[in-house]
């Protein structure tokens, strides 16, 4: 069984929380097209396109806990676990390619995680997600 999780740095306003949760929503449909349902027509035979099929709760952390957690996934990706990070060099590029171009120059251990996106084996993700408190 597949899940997901999205942990963001709680220091973050609210605007910048939706838009890390966002944007790596859209990451994450783009990588794992199986976890978007199907269009459904309503009562009336109007479409609505297709939504994810499993829970998504939207966990956090502070700056230092999303670093450990980054590396703590990169060392289980080999066991089936993805991972979508959103950095402060993302929120703040003006386009892709200044985002590109900042993301090359920049060394991993330099990069500051808004958020990220944990997916895979349900255990696997649960393993590292699970004492993390719910966005409330």
């Amino acid at each position: 069984m597949t899940r997901c999780a999205f942990i963001i740095d709680h220091a973050l306003p609210p605007g910048l929380i939706a838009n890390t949760a966002a944007a790596l929503s859209m990451t994450l449909g783009k990588l794992r097209p199986d976890l978007v349902g199907c269009d459904l027509l309503d009562a009336d035979g109007v479409d609505h396109p297709g939504i994810t099929t499993i829970v998504m709760p939207i966990l956090v952390s502070d700056a230092e806990g999303l670093r450990a957690l980054r590396r703590q996934a990169a060392e289980r990706e080999a066991e089936g676990l993805g991972v979508v990070g959103m950095t402060d060099i993302a929120q703040r590029a003006k386009s892709y390619d200044d985002y590109s171009r900042r993301l090359a120059a920049t060394r991993q251990e330099e990069l500051r995680y808004l958020g990220l996106c944990l997916h895979g084996p349900a255990a696997l993700v649960r393993s590292l997600t699970g004492s993390l408190p719910l966005l409330k």
